[in-house]
């Protein structure tokens, strides 16, 4: 009798389950037949023309929006974008930039590339490409025009400043190191920085440049990961390795269904699991950065110095679909060896009239602890275990460093001065007076909040001559609240403002030479490791 109940009721849940999955399949069936309806009636019947590709692609780009930011569709271009941000490798001319109207703006020259070797400079506005003129370009029409098969002539019209050129070059073959910068900064301290888990590149180049500093008498590392966003995390696992034996965790990932949960173990022999190390961090150290400093942190093999990092939890996989599109999609959650998963914003939760994403730091968070038992906490990003004091960002200077204002600054900056000492500059409050100025004066890049939903206001009572002789005066009123409240951050903006400076004249590598000698934090973490009692007092309390 007992069998046959038990029997009976794993009929029962077969069946619930059968039906279930009926009743979901048909639901995405009738979807997808409601908008394939859609589409056509809307495509035969509507008054104007219609691109169907870029109402397909609007359409779900805007599906997604609502998920989290990370799960995205890839047309035909969007796929070659992302292969060249995970590999690092394409035919271009070797920058980066950004889009405007007018056309394609130059955001950073990399050294030894044909764009350098022709003198373009960041902040140069490339308006003609091969005789087509830019300004009536979309921005998805952008981005190939600049790559290609190395060898490939170009011939560009360049605006500087006013300025008209005209310059000729071939597409290079570049190759982007995601270890621009490495060397020692004492005679026992080596210091190496990471810009990003390039696929294969990101271990290799650690590698190297940790084999080359040890030649040089590295008896000690600062491995700089600020501002590093992530990306695989196959070398996030291995560069991990280099640090702790064989066979340990690194990360656990947990998704809804059983082939994205995995448990990642490191597979190789170690280069050096003695090397006191610390690992510098910011709130723009996100993902892979994330997984390595958590593992160490929860290894208590290197010590995490900086600020709160940014709090990716979430791991991502590509999916091809049809016609050489792509779908990348959130399939799980990471956890360190402790058992921490340190996603900070709760997506799941969003607030459906808000929009408003909750973050899980706002909460109690869940307390582990690491390898020696020191106490650590989920949630929220990774927390230093020190901290280095800094101003809090207010809101308006995240919005002014979303917008283009420090860089509009900066190129005006390097129009004046034709000629600096990089190796001895130092962006004083002087200069941040004159960069205050400019934003009250000149600056059009950076509008709060505050200003936006005036100007919009303005705009639908602008026939009202009251209230137009009134709207000067509010607007500087407004813009100098901004300004005073962006200034709270002069420590945190002067120190990026006089990076982004200095790598106008010397480029990145010069740009980090500057900063191993000016770093407030790279000295305060040389400053430990060269306290032994300290440092291990930190990994042991």
């Amino acid at each position: 009798m007992k069998n046959r109940t038990t029997l009976f009721l794993g009929s029962l849940i077969i069946i619930s389950l059968f039906f279930s999955f009926q009743s979901r399949f048909f639901e995405i069936a009738k979807q997808i037949e409601i908008y394939n309806n859609l589409f056509k009636e809307l495509n035969i019947n509507y008054v104007d023309e219609i691109n169907p590709g870029d109402l397909t692609d609007k359409a779900i780009k805007n599906t997604l929006k609502n998920l989290d930011p990370y799960t995205n569709f890839f047309n035909e271009q969007d796929v070659e974008d992302a292969r060249i941000r995970r590999e690092g490798e394409y035919g271009g001319i070797g920058i980066s930039t950004f889009y405007v109207k007018k056309g394609i703006v130059i955001s950073e020259v990399y050294q030894g590339f044909s764009a350098d070797n022709a003198g373009l400079k960041a902040g140069d506005v490339i308006t003609n490409v091969n005789g087509q003129e830019l300004s009536n370009f979309e921005r998805n029409q952008f981005s190939q025009m600049l790559k290609g098969v190395p060898g490939k002539e170009l011939s560009l019209k360049i605006d500087r400043n006013g300025t008209v050129l005209n310059i000729n070059l071939k597409l290079d073959k570049v190759v982007l190191d995601p270890v621009p910068f490495y060397d020692m900064i004492d005679a026992e301290t080596g210091y190496i920085v990471l810009t990003r888990f390039i696929s294969q590149k990101a271990t290799e180049s650690v590698t190297k440049a940790f084999k080359e500093l040890k030649e040089k008498g590295m008896k000690k590392l600062v491995f700089d990961l600020r501002y590093n966003p992530g990306g695989s995390l196959f070398d996030a696992v291995n560069i991990t390795n280099l640090f702790i034996p064989k066979g340990l965790k690194v990360v656990d990932t947990r998704g809804k269904i059983q082939k994205n949960s995995r448990t990642y173990k490191t597979n190789r022999d170690p280069l050096d699991i003695e090397i006191p190390i610390v690992i510098l961090v910011n709130d723009r150290s996100a993902s892979a950065s994330e997984i390595v400093s958590g593992a160490l942190q929860d290894y208590d093999r290197a010590v995490i110095m900086g600020t709160r990092s940014f709090g990716k939890g979430l791991v991502q996989r590509y999916f091809d679909l049809n016609y050489g599109t792509q779908m990348k999609i959130t399939i799980s959650k990471y956890y360190t060896p402790s058992g921490r998963c340190i996603q900070e914003l709760d997506y799941s939760n969003r607030d459906s009239k808000t929009g408003r994403v909750p973050r899980f730091s706002e909460n109690t968070l869940n307390e582990f602890t690491t390898q020696n038992g020191r106490k650590v906490y989920d949630g929220g990003g990774i927390n230093p275990d020190v901290t280095i004091n800094s101003s809090k960002k207010t809101e308006e200077t995240d919005e002014l460093l979303r917008s283009k204002a420090v860089f509009n600054f900066v190129t005006n900056f390097t129009h004046q001065n034709k000629n600096l000492d990089t190796e001895n500059y130092q962006f004083t409050s002087s200069n941040f007076n004159s960069f205050k100025t400019y934003l009250l004066e000149k600056d059009t890049a950076f509008v709060s909040k505050e200003e936006g939903l005036f100007k919009n206001a303005f705009k639908e009572a602008s026939n009202n001559k009251n209230i137009r002789t009134e709207y000067n005066t509010i607007i500087q009123k407004l813009r100098k609240e901004k300004v005073d409240k962006i200034a709270l951050n002069e420590d945190i903006l002067s120190e990026m403002i006089e990076d982004e400076i200095v790598k106008r004249y010397v480029y990145s590598k010069g740009m980090y030479k500057h900063q191993l000698r000016n770093d407030k934090t790279i000295q305060q973490a040389t400053a430990l490791l060269n306290n032994t009692k300290k440092y291990n007092s930190i990994l042991n309390k």
